[in-house]
């Protein structure tokens, strides 16, 4: 691919994703949540799950990968309690309404505790926590994925790099604190990233495959870890909350985001969202956020550093900088979203 960027602007990027899924046969409405998805990543900077997955979504689209018919059934377990079984439809589009269920649950009982089961990948989760944390709620959303990542200790791959989101909010006119992470040193997607713009990557991320260090993203066999044990134990984490909690493969069971691009995923998902008017209230929750954030930014900062940042805050910065110039996409890609081929 080439190296170089151009600059678009955010409406003409959200609509050169809608029209390439629709020209694809995505329906509607799961092209308009997908095309926001990966807009809320690109416009924030983190282009691993923006337009750089565009012509793997759109060669699955083609394909039949995604089930573009869907028969969705909202099955409630119990009072907090509830699965959005997803029939393998756009990911992005079933985790975003089983999040709006979710929050719907957790204002009338306080808390809710949504699985979705059997969706396609969902992009870049701080997108659902945000819409919680921008309706007064705390939020957690795990999700897993395919194995590309080797244990701890060990030399195949396992578990997926299976992320972590957390949302809280704050006062109005602040944008929400939004932590998202995945439980590998990078995502995958910052390998495709690297990839589409001929960078090498750092040689603590990823191993080829006879397990050593490399700084070729196009030698990575699988990824690591981190921080060593404890990201492993935050996978398998993951893995049980998204996986086997819901019935679904774990591990290395869990179906490949590559191999075969006409199959379905058969990913699991689970939101965790949290009313602070059942525990003390959303105003003392919000007070406290604020108070918080205020005594992070005057802190002194560490050499090297200029500010201590609330988690999400430069990603914000990010945006707006964006607003102003354009979001940097590859040439490539560019030119794919406005040609005619399908992938």
């Amino acid at each position: 691919m080439s190296e170089k960027l151009v600059r678009v602007p955010a409406d003409k990027l959200r609509e050169l994703f809608k029209q390439k899924f629709i020209a694809n046969g995505m329906k509607e409405e799961f092209a308009d949540r997908t095309a926001d998805v990966l807009l809320w990543a690109d416009e924030r900077g983190i282009h691993s799950h923006g337009s750089v997955r565009m012509q793997y979504y759109s060669e699955r689209q083609a394909k039949g990968g995604f089930n573009n018919d869907p028969e969705f059934k909202w099955e409630k377990t119990g009072p907090s309690t509830a699965i959005f079984h997803g029939d393998n439809a756009k990911g992005t589009y079933v985790a975003h309404e089983a999040m709006e269920k979710a929050i719907e649950m957790a204002e009338e009982n306080g808390v809710a505790v949504v699985g979705m089961s059997r969706l396609s990948h969902s992009g870049a989760i701080g997108y659902y926590v945000e819409k919680a944390a921008e309706k007064g709620m705390v939020a957690l959303s795990v999700v897993q994925s395919d194995p590309m990542v080797v244990p701890f200790g060990g030399s195949e791959p396992y578990f997926g790099t299976n992320p972590i989101a957390f949302g809280a909010p704050r006062a109005e006119g602040n944008k929400p604190i939004v932590f998202d992470m995945a439980t590998t040193v990078q995502a995958w997607g910052k390998i495709l990233d690297a990839r589409s713009k001929n960078k090498e990557i750092p040689d603590t991320w990823a191993v080829d495959k006879d397990g050593k260090p490399t700084t070729d993203p196009w030698e990575v066999n699988a990824l690591l870890p981190v921080a060593g044990p404890k990201g492993y134990g935050l996978m398998m984490m993951v893995d049980v909350l998204a996986g086997s909690l819901l019935g679904l493969p774990f591990g290395k069971h869990v179906s490949s985001m590559y191999a075969d691009l006409s199959e379905y995923r058969n990913l699991g998902q689970l939101h965790i969202v949290i009313n602070p008017d059942f525990f003390s209230s959303k105003d003392a929750l919000i007070e406290k956020m604020e108070q918080m954030v205020q005594e992070l930014h005057d802190q002194k900062p560490a050499p090297g550093f200029d500010q201590v940042y609330y988690p999400g805050e430069l990603m914000n910065a990010v945006k707006e900088e964006y607003d102003k110039d354009g979001i940097p996409i590859p040439e490539d890609i560019v030119n794919f979203l406005e040609s005619d081929r399908l992938y």
